[in-house]
């Protein structure tokens, strides 16, 4: 069968040389014998796949040597616990922004093991279903901050930051789960960078999180588990226990693809660009098919849009499908539909999916 043009938000879709690379080493990963999914974690063959992932990733996203690189498990919603567990040890208060599902579940984490009167909510977007990013007003922020939280992509909604905001000397910490490898990041400015991988940076299993060494401490909130603190894998090279072992590699083919296929991530950006400003300039002249996010705040990954009527919305979503189109449904919070355009999405499936759309407009306009 023909593969279909996949818009989930993840799991997502890959890149095929990397999916045709990975069945061509399924059994034998280079003459080792073994696939990499039966191979020991303490082996030196997998130590190598572990150490070519960790470097590569520091050479794509250029990331300082200050900075550990942690392989970890749990989803990025764990690191919702994790943060506060770990970085919440001086004053106990840390400033949040609201700008989706994700950003108010980390936020509500940290009100139940900090308390509801340390966690400063910023600023919030819920007032217009999350549809904007808003503005932050310093005068806000709590100067004494453990540390500062920001989700810079947001999936559901089809948010992003236009810039990075300026948090002095509190420490940044963001979600980069949906945004992960889709353009350059001055790291430097961050506290951490933390991304669930099953967006842009392979399958499902694998959450990455980037810390500066400084934030690494024995100094924890009292209670935290020992599989809950940062020091506890940074000090045992992301293998304290069995790391998922088969994502680590699949990360790393990724890896390869941006910067040996796609020429690193300037050049990814440029692309991933060109695409959503092909989407967007459609529907911005389409009289059936309306964005929901405002201009100033419209997601590169992931753009959600509406007729205006659910029933129709439910009929493009079927014919869709039918036509190779596949996982357009918006998230069950929001209805309509979503397309999420990640790093491995061809210019060619947004260009179809573009003419399947003026199509359906044609005939139910």
């Amino acid at each position: 069968m023909s593969r279909v043009y996949n818009f989930s938000a993840g799991p997502s879709m890959m890149p095929e040389s990397v999916l045709k690379r990975a069945a061509a080493e399924m059994l034998d990963y280079q003459g080792s014998g073994q696939s990499v999914m039966e191979m020991s974690h303490r082996s030196k063959t997998f130590q190598s796949i572990a150490d070519g992932c960790s470097n590569l990733l520091r050479e794509v996203m250029q990331i300082p040597d200050n900075y550990e690189i942690l392989f970890l498990q749990g989803g990025a919603s764990t690191q919702f616990a994790m943060i506060p567990l770990n970085l919440a040890t001086k004053t106990g208060k840390v400033d949040y922004v609201l700008t989706g599902q994700w950003a108010k579940k980390a936020a509500s984490e940290a009100k139940l093991l900090l308390g509801e009167e340390n966690v400063n909510i910023v600023a919030s977007s819920a007032d217009k279903t999350f549809s904007y990013i808003p503005k932050l007003d310093p005068a806000k922020f709590t100067p004494d901050a453990d540390y500062f939280y920001v989700c810079l992509n947001n999936t559901i909604y089809g948010t992003r930051y236009p810039e990075i905001p300026d948090t002095g000397n509190v420490s940044l910490v963001a979600d980069i789960s949906s945004m992960a490898l889709s353009q350059p990041l001055p790291v430097e400015r961050f506290g951490i960078l933390y991304a669930g991988a099953q967006k842009n940076m392979g399958p499902a299993g694998l959450t990455v999180v980037i810390i500066r060494k400084d934030l690494i401490s024995e100094t924890v909130r009292p209670g935290t588990p020992t599989m809950l603190r940062y020091k506890t894998h940074a000090d045992n090279g992301s293998m304290y226990n069995t790391p998922p072992c088969y994502s680590i590699y699949m990360c790393g083919l990724v890896l390869q693809w941006i910067r040996d296929e796609i020429g690193g991530l300037d050049k990814m950006y440029q692309l991933n660009q060109e695409k959503a400003k092909l989407f967007y300039d459609y529907l911005d002249g389409s009289k059936l098919f309306k964005g929901t996010v405002e201009k100033d705040s419209r997601s590169l990954m992931n753009i959600p849009f509406v007729t205006g009527n659910e029933e129709l919305d439910a009929k493009f979503v079927k014919e869709a499908t039918a036509a190779g189109f596949v996982n357009l449904k918006g998230h069950r919070t929001v209805g309509g539909m979503r397309a999420s355009i990640y790093n491995a999405m061809p210019r060619e499936g947004v260009e179809k999916l573009i003419e399947f759309m003026k199509d359906f407009e044609a005939k139910n306009g």
